[in-house]
């Protein structure tokens, strides 16, 4: 079928994709449109990488278009998301408006109102759902790529709430999912509805197999020589073998470490293959990413980038991950050692896949844990790019026989695990009850399992009896937590359950949240009051007392110290009362550190010492009790939380970037990302106690001011200036510059020798407000520059500028 010949597009459209080379449709995209998806028929699929998944979306949401409708596409990463949308944008010329929107989870997003197709992550869709935005009513197509992702612990109950409630809203809603080839297909298009295109199809071949000795060995039974030299290292050899042959390798490793080490040898390979202006282009690359940011990573990264190699972890900011994936897209970076998120679904295809690890560490496992085959399955599926290569090779590594026949049984030859919902677990139920509550979605404990129902799970599950369970155990930490009020059988939200709801916070954090902050005002704690760590403490309590079984979280720990201070006559929230206006920012931190929202730093052996004195140098100015010693593993989280917060705090304090990576083991994603949730939890924090009218409002804004600027309280109304970042803002400061009253006033001069730069100079005494911000005829300050150059001796930026 002729892209031409299919009816129901935009004027135009089908021409288009003739001229972008397109000439037939592949088989799994005809089979699509054979089970309606540009008439409005669900469908699901389930097609491996580079088959034609994402054409058969856009067929789907552009006849959505062209009837009128609104067509919603959920991706399962940010990255992914401005992808897409880049992707998306080349219909705009044929009257279809793109947006995205992933970030700030209190928002309506009420102008994407006026696009045709929207592009965001399924947490952002499920806060939108959440605050009420009113075009999610008019939605007429949604489509989920990577669909089977709901089998992830972490996001997969988000993916499958959310579209079980779009569906709830909009029965008529159009609803597409796409799926890597999963063992269990039928039971997913079952659940949405849908029909099923179920395909091992690929445009370009790809050829599997196991590198064992000198050769690989392919699923077919032929082989190809790839002799190891004497070191017997097998992905150098694997790597030079490709690039003889004019191709890129993508090599999948189990940690960051062994990514970083992994590329840094392999540039000694890729590099006697570069031609000189790729030597030239790679130099400026390198340049590109020290700029990034001032961190070892950033220049072991560069050095690597040299030498046409790279590596790519969750610890890379995002500016670099962008840098690299594009240039190993124009085969500029021949060679990406990666951990296995790059195989979710980020556009970066390449010759030969070289799985070198296949197994990774699961701490509940208690060891080294084989990989799933699905996951493997993704992986192998990065190789061959359509247009650009003759075929497609993944090839896994075998040290002996005896793990080369393993390979071939568990991935050569192993069929996908099947894709199992996550959704009846407590900390999944947690956030999406509440909301279905909130939302108004449900209001009776009958009609939540009613909406529960629509789920995934419900089509997986025997009988109902484990998600009953589930959801009275949370529905009874919801209502002692005073999220929820029941009555009569009704159950609604109260005024803080719907600010939690909206706030898009786990209520556990909520609760965490809330309990510390009225610790530190000297509120009352007793029990059936807020708290994270509250549970049933007598299943068999009556009805009447059952909230009382629910504890705070410092109510549950040691208790000795309230007996102590009662039995000498000292009133139990005396000093707490005495210091409730001194919240400290390292209080506050350690605060939103301790919630389940924010990913701890991991406690490294030797860390225990150094963070129990550090406990014992501030613990007063910790929000709560410090559990006992004697309980492990919440005295380690207690740790672990300190040690995000004191990094939370050299990131406010100004500390260089490169020292607080080296200090914390911690890459420039990293910090980025502790710093972003940090400023999220920050926020809520704030909101919740202005709610609640609490007096340490104030405190907590100003500590998530200082976490989102990176600086000292003394900068605070300097980096109010739009353009004047951490850097920027001490260098005007140590100029004497102190204010923005100052800025308006201060001699040009010393401005512009504090900002480096005539138009950077403009723009920021514009911004200030400044009658006459031209910096024409001006010579700077010299010693404003040299105390500029001092500063910037000692101090680095994400993304000052």
């Amino acid at each position: 079928m002729k892209p031409t010949e299919l009816s129901g597009l935009p004027e135009g459209v089908g021409e288009h994709l003739e001229g972008e080379g397109v000439e037939e449709l592949y088989p799994p995209q005809e089979a699509a449109v054979d089970c309606g998806v540009a008439d409005g028929e669900n469908v699901v699929a389930a097609v491996p990488t580079a088959s034609g998944k994402t054409l058969i979306a856009e067929l789907a949401m552009l006849s959505a278009v062209e009837r009128g409708g609104t067509a919603l596409y959920i991706v399962p990463l940010r990255a992914l998301a401005s992808e897409k949308k880049t992707e998306f944008e080349r219909w705009e010329e044929y009257g279809v408006d793109v947006g995205v929107s992933t970030g700030n989870y209190e928002s309506d997003g009420e102008w994407l109102a006026s696009r045709d197709i929207i592009v965001a992550t399924s947490e952002k869709v499920d806060s939108l759902v959440r605050n009420g935005a009113p075009w999610i009513d008019d939605l007429s197509c949604v489509v989920a790529d990577e669909v089977h992702l709901v089998d992830d612990r972490e996001r997969g109950p988000t993916l499958e709430v959310t579209l079980a409630k779009l569906r709830r809203i909009n029965h008529d809603l159009q609803t597409v999912a796409l799926s890597a080839t999963v063992g269990n297909a039928p039971e997913i298009a079952d659940w949405l509805d849908a029909e099923l295109v179920d395909s091992d199809w690929r445009p370009i071949d790809l050829r599997t197999g196991v590198h064992f000795g000198n050769a690989i060995s392919f699923a077919d039974g032929s082989q190809r020589e790839v002799p190891v030299d004497s070191g017997g290292k097998q992905t150098p050899a694997l790597v030079d073998d490709t690039l003889d042959e004019g191709g890129s390798s993508l090599v999948f490793v189990n940690s960051r470490r062994n990514a970083e080490s992994a590329a840094s040898r392999l540039g000694g390979v890729t590099s006697d293959h570069l031609t000189d202006q790729e030597r030239g282009e790679l130099r400026e690359l390198a340049t590109a990413i020290r700029d990034v940011s001032d961190t070892a990573t950033s220049d072991d990264l560069a050095d690597c980038v040299a030498k046409g190699a790279a590596f790519h972890h969750a610890g890379l900011s995002s500016e670099h991950r962008d840098l690299v994936e594009e240039a190993f897209r124009d085969r500029l970076i021949k060679v990406i050692a990666a951990t296995p998120t790059l195989a979710a679904g980020v556009n970066t295809p390449s010759r030969r896949v070289i799985v070198r690890d296949w197994r990774r560490y699961d701490p509940e496992f208690g060891g080294m844990k084989p990989l799933d085959t699905l996951e493997i399955h993704q992986m192998m599926g990065r190789a061959g790019r359509p247009g650009l290569d003759p075929y497609g090779e993944a090839v896994l590594l075998a040290p002996n026989v005896d793990t080369k026949e393993e390979l071939f049984e568990r991935y050569i030859d192993g069929e996908p695990e099947p894709v199992r919902s996550k959704l009846a677990a407590e900390p999944a139920l947690r956030t999406h009850l509440l909301a279905t509550v909130a939302s108004g979605f449900a209001n009776t404990r009958e009609e939540i399992l009613e909406f529960l129902d629509n789920t995934l799970y419900a089509v997986q599950s025997a009988g109902s009896a484990q998600l009953e369970s589930v959801t009275d155990t949370v529905l009874d930490y919801l209502d002692a937590n005073e999220f929820v009020d029941r009555e009569d059988g009704q159950i609604t939200a109260t005024e803080i359950g719907h600010t939690v709801s909206r706030l898009y916070l786990d209520p556990m954090s909520a609760a965490e949240i809330i309990d510390g902050l009225r610790d530190a005002e000297g509120g009352d704690r007793s029990a059936g009051q807020y708290g994270s760590r509250g549970g049933l403490s007598d299943p068999d309590a009556d009805e009447a007392d059952e909230s009382a079984g629910f504890v705070s979280g410092n109510d549950l720990l040691d208790d000795d110290a309230l007996a102590d201070a009662e039995d000498e006559g000292e009133p139990e929230d005396a000093e707490s009362e005495a210091e409730a206006d001194d919240v400290s920012a390292l209080g506050l931190y350690h605060l939103v550190s301790r919630t389940p929202d924010m990913y701890q730093l991991y406690l490294k052996s030797g860390d225990r010492e150094e963070y129990e004195e550090e406990l014992f140098e501030r613990e007063e100015e910790l929000l709560g009790r410090t559990p006992s010693e004697y309980d492990d593993v919440a005295f380690e989280e207690w740790l672990a939380a300190l040690k995000t917060a004191r990094m939370l705090e050299d990131w406010a304090s100004e500390v260089d970037e490169g020292r607080i990576a080296e200090r914390y083991g911690v890459g420039p994603g990293d910090i980025r990302g502790k710093v972003d949730t940090a400023e999220w939890l920050l926020n809520a924090a704030e909101r919740l106690a202005g709610e609640l009218d609490l007096s340490n409002v104030v405190a907590v804004r100003e500590a998530k001011k200082r976490v989102e600027d990176g600086v000292r309280e003394e900068l605070l109304d300097l980096t109010g200036v739009r353009g004047v970042g951490r850097k920027r803002a001490r260098r005007l400061f140590e100029a004497g510059i102190e204010s923005r009253a100052d800025l308006r006033e201060a001699d040009k001069s010393v401005v512009l020798g504090a900002l480096r730069g005539q138009k950077t100079a403009e723009n920021v005494l514009e911004n200030v407000g400044r009658e006459d911000p031209s910096m024409d005829g001006v010579t700077a300050d010299a010693d404003a520059e040299r105390v500029g150059r001092e500063e910037d001796g000692g101090q680095a930026s994400l993304g000052d500028f």
